[in-house]
């Protein structure tokens, strides 16, 4: 299992899960889902207090990896396998991501 803190303009918003089934979780952290002023991260993850499930990394998520040869490169400097999305999200939008959203791996200890 492999999670992440999802931060909208350095605020935390919420935590991605990739559970060892290989299913994605989004739940909203419940101190912003308690903010009115904050909005949802994205029109498809609207700010709902309940769990989203997902087989499939959200779209969300994904259109924020690099595409073709760019993704190719970064999964060889980075050894990560190129199918590995949750990883290279992990690895590439950690702090400079186009748009508002930055996403930062929690280390589980086993």
């Amino acid at each position: 299992m492999r999670k992440a803190e999802v931060y909208r303009n350095g605020i935390l918003a919420g935590i991605l899960t990739e559970t060892d089934k290989r299913t994605y979780v989004f739940t909203y952290d419940s101190l912003y889902f308690k903010d009115i002023t904050k909005p949802g991260i994205s029109l498809t993850l609207a700010k709902e207090q309940s769990e989203y499930t997902s087989e499939h990394l959200f779209p969300f998520f994904y259109n924020m990896l690099s595409e073709g040869t760019n993704r190719v490169v970064q999964s060889k400097l980075l050894k990560i396998d190129e199918n590995d999305f949750f990883g290279l999200l992990l690895a590439t939008a950690r702090y400079d991501t186009i748009g508002a959203i930055t996403v930062k791996e929690i280390m589980l200890w086993k």
